[in-house]
């Protein structure tokens, strides 16, 4: 295909492309092959090449999911990837947008941090912004030399990384001796890989993946509108977010100002090396402990175990919280633990935990975690941090004068592509209450360092939405006792979890709960089989008899319809086996049919349950 007829077809695809390519975070499971992402989604695509426009914009509704969430990538990430690679021929894969200017640079420096590479960095007239040369090697501990391009070594020993400051990543000559380009735009990033340097292409799709964002919608859209027509003017308006900033500080009762990133878990990563900065600078040479529970959220556990792989004076704890464990107990038992060792404990957890819809005991878990523990040698041990994923219950004020966590030191934040946005954009926050707010000068230096700051679109999209997210709460969470309580009556011998009454009138509203459906067998594995089976089969029904508003998806917080998924096919990919849950997932919305999801759960019981 000429590099003309290309973007004659691009400009048809942006004439009639699906409106969910730019409005929504999630898409369909039922029609996602994870081992395909991205590559499913072109092979299909580019037999439209010479569709007619009408038949091109029925068919690209019926593309198979290119990724399950945008923050990994999505139809127009993939497209601005394709036409790129087109046009220097080489493989789609090794075209990778990023939201961030630098985390692709950091990308690579992780890979040859962990397989002791020498990385060489070129560069022609100025590096990204906050590209903060000392922060990287002193707290990530990364290993580079920066040279100027005129000075480039073609017989570097190692990886060369060359940034080029180009808005038009198809204008880059590719040379053999540079293993990387990392295109630095406006909005983001594009990284080339040359073909010898293709084993890095996963695990720079894993930085993506866990600490970052690929390219937004919104901005891919503006890529690949000046790749058509580079006259076009973009604007660049800047958001105000004075209301935004308000809006935070009236829900989570707080009064100061809160960190916006790309998305939750670019938000949790500048926590976690915000954290480990200033540990460093307190607490010089003492071990870095990171306390999560081993079944929570994926990327939350992923992304742990993956800061702690590369920095020797950090390690993971389990802290069991969910079936049957007491998270109080459990912060106890290794609190004291670290104390021991003179450890500096940084806590991660959610509440209330995913998928089991768990609250601790609050007022324990403030006296287990304002304990004043003693060293070995009888020194009082380092406070610790609770880092607290409020992602379930956003409206709980946690932080503020009165509040449950008021004397801990405490950071909260929620993924934005949850309630905050309704679906709508994937940026994060983070506040802190009086106690942490000295941390926060750290996060939001790591914040800027990974670029992983909030895009203007994103903003606006919170600015927008956030001030009705606690009607919209509300509404979900009535949605959801209704239909748990009908699933109750319906179902018996079902385990639901699901808050109380009493917890619901504290103010934990969530409206996702978990099911565990009823099985049989005479062995565990043959239990087990039966009620793997049932959960599709619960999901299928659903999604085949009310398409418009069941979805097989992972998501949360959605302003219409509801999400379907099995948290250890899902969100627990990374999780270890025995720590997974198979069982049902149920996120519900306010804009919900319930008279008809209670009558195909009737007949689901009616034709699969014994």
């Amino acid at each position: 295909m000429s590099s003309e007829n290309t973007m004659e077809f691009i400009e048809n695809v942006l004439k009639v492309m699906p409106s969910d390519w730019i409005k929504l975070t999630t898409h369909r499971l039922d029609i996602y092959n994870e081992g395909q992402a991205k590559v499913e989604f072109l092979k299909e695509f580019e037999k439209l090449v010479n569709t007619d426009l009408e038949t091109l914009k029925k068919e690209l509704k019926n593309l198979p999911t290119a990724f399950d969430y945008i923050r990994l990538g999505h139809p127009l990430s993939c497209i601005l990837e394709w036409v790129i690679a087109k046009s220097k021929n080489i493989g789609v894969e090794n075209v990778i947008s990023f939201s961030s200017q630098t985390m692709p640079i950091l990308a690579i420096l992780r890979k040859n941090l962990l397989e002791n590479i020498n990385t060489q960095i070129v560069y022609q007239n100025e590096l990204p912004r906050n590209f903060d040369v000392e922060t990287l090697k002193a707290v990530y501990d990364y290993k580079f030399e920066l040279i100027k391009i005129e000075d480039q070594k073609s017989d570097f020993d190692g990886s060369t990384i060359q940034i080029v400051n180009s808005d038009d990543a198809r204008d880059i000559e590719l040379k053999s001796e540079v293993d990387f380009y990392v295109a630095i735009q406006e909005h983001g990033s594009i990284t080339l890989v040359n073909d010898t340097s293709k084993s890095y292409i996963s695990e720079i799709q894993h930085v993506r993946r866990r600490e970052s964002i690929a390219m937004t919608p919104d901005d891919c859209l503006k890529a690949i509108q000046k790749l058509v027509n580079p006259s076009k003017k973009i604007d660049n308006t800047k958001t105000d977010t004075s209301t935004l900033i308000n809006t935070i500080k009236n829900i989570t009762n707080t009064n100061h100002k809160a960190s916006i990133g790309s998305c939750g878990l670019s938000v949790q990563y500048a926590i976690m090396m915000g954290l480990i900065h200033d540990s460093m600078d307190k607490h010089s040479g003492k071990a870095i402990k990171f306390i999560v529970p081993p079944n929570c959220y994926g990327g939350t556990n992923d992304q742990a175990r993956r800061v702690a792989a590369c920095l020797s004076n950090v390690e993971i704890l389990d802290l069991p919280v969910d079936s049957g464990q007491d998270m109080v107990q459990s912060v106890q038992k290794v609190l004291d633990e670290v104390a021991l060792i003179d450890g500096v404990p940084f806590i991660i957890a959610e509440i209330p935990t995913n998928p089991r819809v768990e609250v601790p005991h609050l007022n324990n878990l403030r006296d287990a975690l304002s304990v004043v523990r003693k060293t070995k040698d009888g020194r009082d041990a380092i406070a610790p941090v609770f880092i607290l994923d409020q992602t379930f219950c956003p409206n709980v004020k946690f932080l503020g004068e009165g509040d449950f966590l008021e004397s801990v030191p405490t950071i909260s934040y929620v993924s934005g592509s949850k309630f905050p946005s309704g679906g709508l954009c994937t940026a994060g926050y983070c506040v802190a209450n009086s106690k942490a707010q000295s941390l926060m000068s750290y996060v939001d230096r790591h914040l800027k360092l990974c670029y992983n700051v909030a895009t203007e679109f994103q903003l606006d999209i919170l600015t927008t939405q956030m001030p009705s997210m606690i009607k919209r709460i509300e509404g979900a969470y009535k949605n959801t006792r209704e239909f748990v309580n009908f699933i109750e009556e319906t179902l018996p011998t079902a385990k639901i979890n699901f808050v109380s009454e009493n917890l619901a009138s504290d103010g934990f509203t969530p409206s996702v709960f978990s099911l565990d459906l009823p099985t049989f067998g005479d062995t565990h594995e043959e239990r087990e089989s039966h009620k793997r089976s049932l959960n599709l089969k619960l999901i299928n029904l659903m999604i085949k008899l009310i398409p418009s508003e069941s979805k097989f998806c992972v998501s949360y917080g959605q302003l219409k319809g509801c999400y379907w998924t099995i948290p250890a096919t899902s969100t627990q990919g990374t999780t270890k086996e025995g720590d997974k849950d198979y069982i049902v997932r149920v996120s519900i919305s306010p804009d919900f049919n319930l008279n008809l999801h209670k009558e195909i759960f009737a007949r689901f019981c009616k034709e699969y349950i014994q």
